[in-house]
């Protein structure tokens, strides 16, 4: 493993002029690399197959985008870690909440598309880097709980680092094969909308980081205002990932699964219908999250069933004008979020017992049996964290676990839609 990151771009420079010593790098930076060098070879060798089976391949690519997310964002992050601080262990984390939870994406006071893809090398750079993130509120809130160390510093610096360059990792796998595929003709008249508008909602979601950072480096009007971005934007920004993951993985899986037949009945239109209404309200109950992270709502009250044993807490309604609580008042933040969970679980139970006796084929009832599984699994991981006093591990794990439940409800919705004739 390098000792420093000067050392780690020193190494890669001289052997980036070949694949075998791409994936040299790539070993020495962390093992799991591999996977991004194995991707690499795929699309080097799959040229023929694609002039006469184009349109397929582009279906399987788009699918693919799916595990890659997973692939890119869990090598990008290792990667950073593991050439971080010398004296900072490196965590293999999942970025998106890992972040928010260490609160280092406020370090990057700036947003520069390639600069920003070199981070600091020497002592100087990053203490001229280090003396930057000062200026700015956070710091400045952290310094008054707890003197930083530079160490400290790049610490959350290749947190926030790695998770921009895995939105850029993300983007890059999407638009240059997807232009490579255009030329060739290899991209049917049907799917040319959906990459436009995949291609627009990647470049929504960088724009939303930033302008969700944004909102972190401002100075807040009042002296006791902890420095955090707006639990708005942070929502925006987790509602448009999510829906563009939900995007990718339904093509994906309309390109790579044979539909089952489903008898046309009335029982069958009715758990149809319920699907998706169980996918929209664990989608709300995901974004529902993104304002407790925001607010830091978990901290509130540390309590299950009841919250500090009242059912509805005094506060739940204190800030004027009302509608307010709804998204800035912690407390109200929280109850949100915990009857919602509820009500998801209710619904999914109640989906899972209408569905014993319905002639479901054996994928769709696999789908519904993980749903109810992941649902109450998801719903211990929350419970879990709030006790616990949102430790990072719990709080990341059931983050993670309201996108597995996200996909086992988008399966099961793609799995009793309707095939046309």
């Amino acid at each position: 493993m390098f000792a420093s990151t000067s050392h780690l771009f020193r190494a890669v420079q001289p052997a980036t002029s070949s694949l075998h010593g791409f994936r040299h790098v790539c070993q020495l930076m962390c093992p799991s690399c591999h996977r991004v060098v194995q991707l690499a070879r795929t699309y080097t060798t799959v040229g023929h197959s694609l002039r006469n089976n184009g349109s397929k391949f582009t279906g399987r690519w788009s699918a693919g985008l799916v595990r890659g997310i997973q692939s890119v964002r869990h090598t990008v992050t290792q990667a950073a870690g593991n050439s971080a601080a010398e004296n900072i262990p490196a965590h293999a984390v999942i970025l998106g909440g890992v972040t928010r939870l260490t609160e280092s994406g406020l370090s990057m006071v700036d947003w520069r598309l390639l600069k920003d893809m070199k981070p600091p090398r020497t002592e100087a750079e990053w203490q001229e880097e280090f003396e930057r993130y000062k200026t700015f509120p956070e710091y400045k809130y952290q310094s008054g709980q707890k003197e930083m160390t530079l160490s400290d510093f790049k610490f959350i610096y290749y947190m926030e680092w790695g998770h921009r360059m895995w939105g850029r990792a993300v983007g890059i796998g999407f638009i240059l094969p997807a232009l490579y595929f255009l030329r060739k003709g290899w991209i049917s008249r049907a799917m040319k909308p959906r990459l436009a508008i995949y291609a627009s909602l990647l470049g929504f979601q960088g724009f939303l980081g930033w302008y969700m950072v944004k909102s972190g480096l401002e100075e807040k009007p009042g002296p006791n205002d902890i420095p955090r971005v707006s639990q708005y934007r942070l929502a925006s920004h987790l509602g448009s990932a999510f829906l563009l993951y939900t995007l990718f993985l339904w093509g994906g899986l309309t390109h790579l699964t044979k539909p089952q037949a489903l008898p046309n009945i009335k029982q069958v239109a009715k758990l149809r219908g319920l699907a998706h209404g169980v996918m929209t309200l664990i989608f709300v109950t995901a974004v529902s999250g993104a304002f407790v992270a925001g607010l830091d709502a978990g901290l509130v009250y540390n309590s299950w069933p009841k919250m500090a044993d009242k059912w509805v807490p005094d506060d739940l309604g204190s800030f004027d004008p009302k509608w307010k609580n709804i998204f800035e008042n912690p407390t109200t933040v929280q109850f949100n979020h915990r009857h919602l969970a509820e009500s998801t679980v209710a619904l999914i139970g109640g989906f899972w017992w209408m569905c014993r006796k319905a002639p479901l084929p054996p994928r769709a009832r696999l789908a519904v049996n993980c749903l109810l599984g992941m649902a109450l699994l998801q719903t211990t991981l929350g419970v879990t964290t709030l006790l616990t006093y949102v430790p990072v591990p719990v709080a990341a794990t059931h983050q993670s676990g309201s996108l597995v439940l996200l996909s086992i409800a988008v399966w099961l919705a793609h799995e009793l839609r309707r095939v046309p004739k």
